[in-house]
């Protein structure tokens, strides 16, 4: 796999840190596959430029940048991606992180993957179905699962209940 380097990219949102492949600018290899998957040109018009960064080259936006982190709202959070369902808000809470965080997903929505980034070794969070990069998990999080799933506001949508 081509090598990893740490860019600054400067959207209307603000300064964001993120991991990006020096050559290919997305970290999928040839041999990943998703149910749905479109080429990088067709990402970047799907994509606002912030959510791109995000979930197509692993950027993390600042926190308590995203107004998601504050939602307390029912309802349901899905990939900016691909609109799969990942996150009930009965799983939401405050971890003071500044980012909105879950202590589990919802059945069958999410992928992990080894993150050796930045120096150090993490559990990357992803969208099972297109892929794209959602966050990090930690096991520093409530019970029942101990798990808090620190995802970027940008990479998700929240559509409350009726």
């Amino acid at each position: 796999m081509p090598t990893r380097r740490t860019l600054m990219f400067r959207t209307g949102g603000g300064l964001l840190l993120g991991s990006v492949l020096a050559t290919l600018g997305w970290r999928a290899s040839a041999a990943e596959k998703y149910e749905i998957m479109h080429t990088d040109a067709e990402w970047k018009q799907r994509l606002n430029p912030t959510q791109y960064a995000i979930l197509r080259q692993e950027a993390t936006e600042r926190p308590f940048s995203s107004p998601l982190d504050h939602e307390k709202h029912a309802g349901t959070y899905s990939c900016a991606g691909c609109d799969l369902a990942l996150y009930s808000s009965k799983t939401k809470f405050d971890s003071g992180t500044g980012w909105p965080s879950f202590w589990q997903p919802l059945p069958n929505a999410v992928a992990t993957r080894i993150d050796s980034t930045l120096g150090m070794s993490r559990t990357e969070v992803h969208c099972r179905r297109c892929g794209g990069h959602l966050g990090h998990v930690f096991e520093d999080g409530p019970k029942p699962t101990g798990l808090r799933y620190c995802m970027n506001g940008a990479a998700l949508k929240f559509m409350p209940e009726i």
